[in-house]
């Protein structure tokens, strides 16, 4: 099973990204560690990225995740995904289940300001809002939860199908 945790910055990717993983006992993989220098740089300076500054970060995250269904390995993935196009990208040739971690802007504002060290600034949030296409086949999640109450409740979730037609992808792991 691959999932890929998806949302704006701050909303809880990595926690319950991470936590997740160590429930199912797989790996994680931060997308943004996927970044190139000069993403990094962009965004550190409050300058928000473009489709073409996306595009190489997120064929390697493709590259990552296609290796772990290759391989018939369980992965989760922490990335943004905003747009249907990227998610669109991420999942040729893998069927990915979503989790779409969605809080209020507020909520999320005030997560982005109690880490003044990451590249992420609070003042890009509204281009993050501005650009998030909200998913139509996601499992959604309010991140006003705890964590590990997420965690919990993604399990519960992804381990029996939602859906017909997907209950094969989603009974491995």
């Amino acid at each position: 099973m691959i999932i890929v945790v998806m949302g704006v910055a701050g909303s809880g990717k990595t926690t319950v990204g991470t936590m997740l993983a160590e429930a199912m006992k797989c790996a994680f993989l931060e997308g943004d560690s996927l970044h190139s220098k000069a993403n990094i740089d962009k965004m550190s300076h409050g300058i928000p990225l473009t489709d073409a500054d996306r595009a190489p970060w997120l064929a390697a995250i493709h590259a990552h995740i296609l290796e772990a269904f290759e391989r018939g390995l369980d992965l989760v993935v922490g990335c943004s995904a905003l747009k249907q196009q990227y998610r669109k990208l991420l999942a040729k040739d893998v069927p990915i289940t979503w989790v779409y971690l969605k809080g209020h802007p507020a909520l999320i504002r005030a997560r982005l300001r109690s880490r003044p060290n990451h590249f992420m600034k609070v003042s890009m949030l509204a281009s993050q809002f501005d650009a998030l296409d909200e998913p139509a086949d996601a499992l959604v999640v309010d991140v006003s939860a705890p964590p590990n109450a997420i965690v919990e409740h993604i399990l519960s979730q992804v381990r029996r199908p939602r859906h017909a037609g997907v209950a094969e992808s989603r009974s491995k792991g």
